[in-house]
């Protein structure tokens, strides 16, 4: 593991009816991960820019969600108010909206990302879930050719952001999972999920709703502590849980 040692003992999952707070949480991803925790009987507090939407996007009157205003690009002092002491981890599923500044990557997926970070440290949270990408490391992969690499650094090099991002909470000393799906999907799941090592995947698809189950999955198995996994769909895949999916990628 970079940055610190694991510790000895086998850490536990995060229980249910903990608090999870989660980043990005009216996305396309992050309104799944926040439904899921929900089902799982986790409490949630969403964080988001923007209430009103929140509450048009995010499921009403379940007394286990709280919404709060967080902006992850606004530093690490005001996320950690917003995260609050009775938080027990941190799912990260921001994202940046397109846009012609070259700099909104940078301000998201890097810099937002070291914010989220450096909070949960000022608050002694010591679990982080990351959604990141496949070809994030696609240089030292051999893939700078690739038409998806290509096309996702365009708009202001965001898989070199996302890489960044995944470095500094490496060496963090952080207990985290960087969780790297595949091109994303609205649509119901199709296949089962398949997990890799980083650097491994260079194509292929999956559901945004088994990218939450993954997510929120990660938080109950102590299988998923220190990893970075990378994960699509396919049809030809079997079936396997969680433990075995999580049990069969190295600690980093």
């Amino acid at each position: 593991m970079e940055g610190s040692e694991i510790k000895e003992e086998k850490e536990a999952g995060i229980g249910q009816k903990k608090k999870i707070f989660v980043a990005g949480a009216t996305g396309n991803t992050g309104k799944r991960i926040v439904e899921q925790l929900l089902t799982k009987g986790f409490a949630v507090k969403a964080g988001v820019r923007d209430i009103d939407k929140a509450k048009s996007v995010l499921p009403e009157g379940n007394p286990l969600l709280q919404i709060v205003k967080a902006d992850v690009t606004e530093g690490s002092a005001k996320l950690a108010d917003a995260i609050g002491d009775d938080s027990d981890a941190v799912i990260c599923a921001t994202g940046f909206q397109p846009s012609w500044n070259l700099l909104t990557p940078w301000k998201v997926d890097n810099f937002g990302t070291v914010n989220l970070v450096d909070a949960c440290q000022k608050l002694g949270i010591n679990r982080f879930i990351l959604i990141s990408s496949i070809l994030v490391n696609g240089a030292a992969m051999g893939q700078l050719f690739n038409p998806v690499y290509i096309i996702l650094n365009f708009m202001g090099l965001v898989l070199v952001a996302k890489l960044q991002a995944e470095r500094y909470i490496r060496k963090s000393g952080i207990n985290y999972t960087i969780i790297r799906p595949g091109g994303l999907k609205n649509d119901p799941p199709q296949g089962n999920i398949v997990m890799q090592p980083e650097d491994t995947l260079f194509r292929g698809s999956i559901s945004r709703d088994q990218v939450a189950e993954v997510a929120v999955e990660a938080l109950l198995h102590p299988e998923s502590h220190y990893k970075v996994v990378e994960i699509v769909a396919s049809t030809d895949a079997p079936k396997r849980s969680f433990e075995e999916l999580f049990g069969s990628i190295e600690q980093q």
